[in-house]
């Protein structure tokens, strides 16, 4: 797989998903950045602003997100967008990797959980690295299975995760990007 046939599908959001823009650059592989107006860009390469009709595709009820998730998400409008735009990421890419935390009932913490969720109901392939663990884990389609030195292998894959990320998440995507290409 050569990287200038590849195209990382992000969100261009502070933390893992400026990492992956990064890494992505480094290694000459194209990115797309989906954001809405009003959103706080970190990253400005390969930008794709989402039109109301748009980011009305990734639409979601936040009623059926919130008992998937077991958790409570606020219907506000900056909420809605920013889960419209992860199911544009999730959508576009075939392999979905995220960087931040498996909970106990095997969601994975935040916003980023909803594209975790999503990429399950999809089948996708979808690899976490638990920055509390310094581990990566597969979803293996009933559970989350250790992955040792995970590699990209479509090239259409999506890179997200948490706004907190912490030098051992920072390096795990780094060594994947190393491994892969």
């Amino acid at each position: 797989m050569k990287p200038e046939d590849c195209i990382l599908f992000s969100g261009a959001a502070n933390g893992a998903e400026a990492a992956f823009g990064e890494a992505a650059e480094r290694h000459g592989i194209d990115e797309v950045n989906f954001t809405f107006v009003g959103h706080n860009d970190s990253r400005t390469r390969g930008i794709r602003v989402l039109t109301h009709e748009e980011l009305k595709q990734g639409d979601v009820s936040l009623e059926y997100v919130s008992r998937l998730m077991n958790r409570k998400y606020h219907d506000t409008a900056l909420m809605r967008k920013i889960l419209q735009s992860i199911w544009h990421q999730v959508n576009n890419g075939q392999e979905i990797f995220v960087v931040g935390e498996i909970m106990e009932d095997g969601t994975v913490k935040g916003g980023t959980g909803w594209g975790s969720e999503f990429a399950k109901l999809c089948n996708k392939t979808l690899l976490v690295f638990a920055q509390s663990r310094n581990k990566w884990f597969r979803w293996t389609g009933r559970s989350w299975e250790e992955e040792t030195e995970p590699r990209i292998t479509h090239i259409h894959f999506t890179g997200t995760g948490t706004r907190s990320l912490k030098d051992n998440g920072l390096k795990a995507i780094n060594e994947l990007f190393d491994r892969s290409f």
